[in-house]
């Protein structure tokens, strides 16, 4: 995990170095509130590219090795390209978005504890006759590309709030591990691969114009 996560901080410096050099313009910079009350972090910069198309880059960071007693670290950086229909950072706008996330969490339907199986197909046993039960987790990388729609409401000259939601393809390599042992639960000698269309964004982001 630590090769993940140096491989993200360098994509999502890359990321914001790309945007602030060179690009003229008013810079926004901005915080999702509602992650941050449970420790996430979740900040952006957006950057005007003409009238009505802007660049965000953005990263966000869930540190939870155990939230609730499930894994739920993520680590992502996002590029993402913003048509508004009337003005940048003015009302409603659509958008473009490419994201590399690294992870270690339990997927929605490995949260409750499942039989351990055997290499014949059936449950382990325990040294006094019960099942062997345990939940199960993936760590890996997730690359994302999606489209995005939302909504810019201006507070004053500088503040104003930011609504979206995106929805995205998600194509993942991870390995699955036991909670009890972490131990590899698939039979992949390398990698898994799986690809899926989910939501991948939404927030309220508070934002400030910083120049």
């Amino acid at each position: 995990m630590k090769y993940i996560n140096r491989l993200f901080f360098k994509v999502t410096f890359l990321s914001v170095f790309l945007l602030l050099v060179n690009v003229k313009g008013q810079t926004t910079f901005k915080v999702n509130a509602p992650f941050a009350i449970f420790g996430m972090i979740n900040l952006a910069i957006e950057k005007p590219l003409s009238k009505k198309i802007s660049l965000q880059a953005e990263g966000f960071i869930s540190p939870w090795k155990s939230f609730h007693g499930k894994n739920l670290q993520i680590y992502m950086g996002t590029l993402e390209g913003r048509y508004y229909f009337d003005e940048v950072l003015k009302k409603w706008y659509i958008g473009a978005y490419g994201s590399i996330a690294a992870f270690d969490l339990q997927k929605w339907n490995y949260y409750s504890a499942q039989p351990v199986l055997n290499e014949a197909g059936s449950p382990e046993l325990l040294e006094d006759g019960n099942i062997r039960m345990t939940e199960r987790y993936q760590r890996g990388l997730a690359f994302i590309f999606g489209v995005s729609g939302g909504y810019h409401f201006t507070i004053n000259e500088k503040l104003g709030l930011d609504v979206f939601v995106g929805i995205g393809s998600t194509q993942s390599i991870y390995k699955g591990y036991l909670k009890d042992n972490n131990e590899r639960y698939d039979n992949a000698k390398k990698w898994n691969k799986s690809g899926e269309v989910i939501p991948t964004r939404a927030g309220l982001m508070l934002t400030y114009k910083i120049q």
